[in-house]
């Protein structure tokens, strides 16, 4: 018996499975500068937004705010994490990230990112998993509180 391969047929498999398949970012698993796990798996049931900054980038420092509102306004649904790549001095960037207003999961980057996510191409990066842990946003360019609660909203869920 002889098989035939089309390409469409694995146009469409090759699709399936990458749909099937969660990419290697979106299981991750990092340590805030006080010492705590975050990870993907254990944060099922709340929205996750990643987000990749620096201490020299003035749209980061802009968005941290409402990062921080978007975070304590919906402590029961979602979690923010603060991935600093500049974490060379790791005390100034905790002082540096405590004196904008970064009330959220502090992560000094230092590889543990770059192995999990690969390489941010810009600053600021926000990446935005569902309560299921699918990524469904990425943005390079600053987000608001009001675009991340529309995300939420319009998705028609706020857990699982």
């Amino acid at each position: 018996m002889k098989i035939h391969y089309s390409p469409i047929r694995c146009l469409v498999t090759a699709f399936l499975v990458a749909a099937i398949l969660p990419s290697a970012a979106s299981a991750f698993t990092l340590q805030d500068a006080e010492g705590k796990t975050h990870s993907l798996g254990n944060l099922r049931g709340k929205w996750v937004v990643v987000n990749f900054w620096a201490t020299w980038c003035a749209p980061c420092i802009k968005e941290i705010p409402d990062l921080a509102a978007f975070a304590k306004a919906n402590q029961g649904n979602a979690v923010v994490l603060g991935v600093a790549l500049d974490y060379d001095e790791p005390n100034s960037v905790k002082s540096f990230a405590r004196k904008v207003g970064m009330t959220y999961p502090l992560i000094l980057g230092e590889g543990q990112t770059d192995k999990q996510f690969g390489k941010v191409k810009g600053l600021p990066t926000t990446l935005v998993y569902d309560p299921s842990g699918k990524q469904v946003f990425s943005k390079t360019g600053t987000v608001t509180r009001g675009q991340l609660e529309g995300l939420m909203k319009n998705s028609g869920r706020t857990g699982v």
